[in-house]
């Protein structure tokens, strides 16, 4: 972890800042453009959420990273179980790879459990939050509001006996209020614009891995252009057509290597292009 990485509560100070870290966290990630900064808003405003055990984490005067808690819900049947749920959990983008998400996570966790809630449970990415002591909500009666045991629906008991909870996880419905496309328009107006990028029909989650554009090639090495950063990156070996410069591309990034030991493992068309 970064030595000097700061976790605390947010304040209104850094409500612009945050916002656009968190748009640029998860920028084409989920399909093109993003809205968890609008989501952001929503989850401020709203009843449900849980700001004393939110933190944000900034290091050298700059936000890179921020988690919102909000209350959620367990029904079985006409019984309700009062648990918690996060998200977004953002990073910045060009940050990655320095702990700041699990570090953010520690701390709310610690929070969590000091508060006194129940668990959490969530619906986030499965390759990512086990390492935290989150387990599959399948293993304990767990499924979304229509009945669904999704691989991403996850759960960690904090300090009640999760045996006896089980039934449909139940979110704010303030989160409702994301589907206002012409409020996020607006709200983009004071946002960078970026470009977005849309790589299949439907919806698309790249775990673990990262889209760039090829901006040069020298020999076998590959710069990708993600964000701010140029990244060496060799080919994959089971890459069946070769990027050139300005292709769209799916890669590993190793953040600790910058001698090209990350790997380029599609290319990828911009349909919106």
């Amino acid at each position: 972890m970064l030595d000097n990485l700061i976790i605390r509560a947010e304040e209104p100070a850094d409500y612009e800042n945050t916002e656009l870290m968190a748009m640029r966290s998860f920028w084409n990630k989920y399909g093109p453009a993003a809205d968890e900064h609008f989501l952001i808003r929503i989850i401020r405003e709203s009843k449900d959420y849980i700001p004393e055990i939110s933190r944000i984490a900034e290091y050298n005067g700059r936000i890179v990273g921020a988690v919102y808690y909000h209350k959620a819900w367990i029904f079985d049947g006409d019984v309700k179980h009062d648990v918690i749920s996060f998200g977004p959990l953002a990073v910045e983008p060009t940050m990655e790879g320095n702990d700041i998400g699990g570090a953010l996570m520690r701390e709310t966790i610690r929070l969590a459990k000091e508060a006194g809630f129940s668990g959490i449970v969530l619906m986030g990415e499965p390759y990512y939050y086990p390492r935290f002591g989150f387990e599959r909500g399948v293993n304990f009666g767990l499924t979304d509001e229509e009945g669904n045991s999704w691989e991403s629906l996850m759960v960690l008991p904090l300090n009640d006996d999760f045996s006896d909870i089980k039934g449909r996880l139940i979110e704010s419905r303030d989160f409702e209020k994301l589907n206002d496309k012409d409020k996020l328009a607006e709200i983009n107006k004071d946002f960078p614009k970026y470009r977005v990028v849309k790589v299949q029909e439907g919806f698309m989650q790249i775990f673990g891995q990262h889209l760039g554009v090829v901006e040069a090639i020298k020999a076998d090495t590959y710069m990708v252009r993600y964000w701010e950063l140029l990244i060496p990156a060799k080919l994959s070996d089971e890459l069946d057509k070769k990027p050139v410069v300005g292709s769209d591309v799916q890669f590993i990034w190793n953040h600790k290597d910058g001698t090209g030991s990350s790997v380029i493992t599609k290319v990828l068309k911009n349909l919106l292009e």
